[in-house]
């Protein structure tokens, strides 16, 4: 009986030693004690997109997507996006440009014919806000135009990087 009991003993000590080592070898041995970030930290720089009804999946607004994702990551700059649901007019683009501005977002992209139409028609009466028109359009006072070419990922990330230098809140 005794034989018995410490067999089974010895089998859950080693079962538990077992455990705690197979633990600590998946947790990276526990030796390092040093918190580990569970989110970025960003500045208070804010750029939005305004996309179509496709949204950052349309081939228009992938690579301006992409541009500002590596430009969020090098400048620790907040992106977000929106796309305008219903009709693709200006007017019902306006409703979702006003909505970024009233967010504060500090630079508003725009791709897409009634998006970028609509942020041409807000941005004098936003001069707090930088816009860039991407693949239509043309330079005004606060917008800036990027030509649609394979280069435009690289082109939206500079152009993002740079408003985040030269605003206050970067």
């Amino acid at each position: 009986m005794r034989k018995k009991l410490w067999a089974w003993g010895g089998g859950a000590a080693a079962v538990a030693v077992a455990g705690t080592v197979v633990a600590l070898s998946l947790s990276g041995g526990g030796g390092d004690t040093s918190p580990v970030p569970r989110a970025r930290q960003y500045t208070s720089f804010a750029a939005c997109l305004l996309t179509d009804a496709k949204g950052v999946a349309g081939p228009q607004a992938a690579p301006v997507w992409a541009g500002m994702k590596d430009a969020s990551l090098a400048m620790r700059a907040k992106a977000s996006y929106l796309a305008v649901a219903g009709p693709e007019t200006e007017a019902n683009a306006q409703a979702y440009a006003n909505t970024l501005i009233q967010q504060r977002c500090d630079l508003v992209l725009a791709v897409g014919k009634a998006p970028a139409s609509a942020v041409r028609q807000l941005a004098p009466r936003s001069p707090k806000s930088q816009f860039i028109t991407v693949g239509s359009g043309s330079a005004m006072r606060n917008v800036r135009f990027i030509a649609a070419s394979s280069g435009t990922r690289t082109a939206v990330a500079k152009a993002m990087e740079a408003a985040v230098d030269a605003s206050p809140k970067g």
